[in-house]
């Protein structure tokens, strides 16, 4: 920051990730902009909702590019009706898409999870509604996924027969996998062949083997200790099939086992091509060159700031690439976990918890916006002291 004398409205980025369960990141971005606003009333804030490509991702680049959301109806991953949203972003062009919306975890209940008979159908039906909206370019952000059928579902609902040995179409899930013999191309939605699709995904886990799809993220979804190695051999068998059919290589591909093989499923079947979530976010929304026009802080934030946030998480992201402009960066987060030094050596200059005391899990979180908010009010008042 510039010297106290001379800086009366501080140019400030507020951008931070959503607070899991409790705040969205626009809703993070706006307590902060808040606290901001009662230490340097005349602050310029720039307020840049982000997303690493899963939860928000959808909110992030609608509201960031001035887009709209657009509801549909869809399968949903046990094959009843859900209503679910994708959005097209400001150039009337480019359609967002969240697995979750249409396949997510959180729309089946706990009891009823079981990723031998989820369906990603309904991500298709999404795809296919974004291209009947005009959109020849396709963001699919990949998270929180109730399948693991390997983007079975999704390809045959956009055209692609997926056969067992008598020619019968196979069942939805991984349960339908383990039947499948081969796969016809020859139906599939032309549309898909003039779009560009890229997948939004931190994940680099392969499609099969122990650190696949089915072993990392299975348990997750409802499997148990023998369902695991079931579901990797019906994902063997999907990427055995795609080898020999379609002449392409998935089972060890980087990030294929992404959302249950959903990775696998975007390249093999629609030609996706991966990229790191919240690269693919920063690039979107043009947030270097917002940076470049120059700036005295930025402020990020989420929920958990730990060693894993150096892998493709918000903070670390926008810090990295703040340093390249020596511009500051503070991190207001829920907790700090283990190994958080870390985050000191790849640019974040200060983390601060937003939580004022030992309180109970529910009430921190019921009051996350105010803490939040009362929380930048420290950290700008030690700038203002400092500065």
């Amino acid at each position: 920051m510039a010297k106290k004398d001379s800086i009366h409205f501080p140019i400030v980025i507020v951008a931070p990730d959503s607070f899991k369960e409790s705040l969205t990141a626009a809703q993070a971005a706006r307590s902060i902009a808040g606290g901001i606003y009662k230490v340097f009333p005349g602050a310029k804030v720039i307020e840049i909702p982000l997303s690493d490509g899963g939860e928000g991702l959808l909110d992030c680049l609608i509201g960031g590019t001035e887009g709209r959301l657009i509801q549909h109806q869809v399968t949903g991953p046990l094959g009843n009706k859900v209503a679910a949203k994708f959005g097209i972003l400001g150039d009337g062009r480019t359609g967002v898409i969240e697995m979750a919306e249409a396949s997510g975890l959180t729309l089946v209940p706990r009891q009823q999870r079981n990723p031998m008979r989820a369906t990603s159908f309904g991500t298709g039906e999404l795809i296919r509604a974004a291209l009947d909206q005009g959109c020849r370019r396709l963001i699919v952000g990949i998270g929180g996924s109730a399948t693991n059928d390997g983007g079975a579902g999704m390809a045959q609902a956009l055209g692609v027969g997926l056969f067992d040995q008598a020619g019968q179409k196979i069942t939805w899930g991984a349960e339908g996998l383990l039947k499948l013999d081969s796969i016809d191309m020859a139906s599939l939605d032309p549309r898909i062949f003039e779009t560009e699709i890229l997948v939004a995904s931190d994940v680099t886990n392969p499609l099969v083997g122990p650190t696949g799809a089915a072993y990392i993220y299975g348990p997750q979804k409802g499997a148990d200790e023998a369902m695991v190695p079931v579901l990797d051999q019906a994902l063997q068998k999907l990427a055995a099939v795609i080898y020999r059919d379609l002449n392409i290589e998935v089972a060890q591909e980087k990030g294929a086992g992404a959302a249950g093989g959903m990775g696998a499923g975007l390249m093999a079947f629609a030609g996706g091509k991966l990229r790191s979530g919240l690269e693919l976010v920063l690039d979107m929304l043009a947030f270097e060159e917002r940076v470049a026009e120059g700036v005295d802080l930025i402020i990020t934030g989420e929920g958990q700031i730990n060693g894993q946030s150096l892998y493709g998480k918000v903070p670390v992201g926008v810090a990295r690439l703040a340093k390249k402009y020596d511009v500051p960066v503070f991190a207001m987060v829920g907790s700090i976990g283990s190994e958080a030094d870390k985050i000191y050596e790849a640019g974040i200059d200060s983390v601060m918890t937003i939580v004022p005391g030992p309180i109970p899990l529910a009430q921190a979180m019921d009051r996350a916006s105010e803490f939040l908010e009362d929380a930048t009010v420290r950290a700008m008042r030690l700038i203002n002291l400092l500065s």
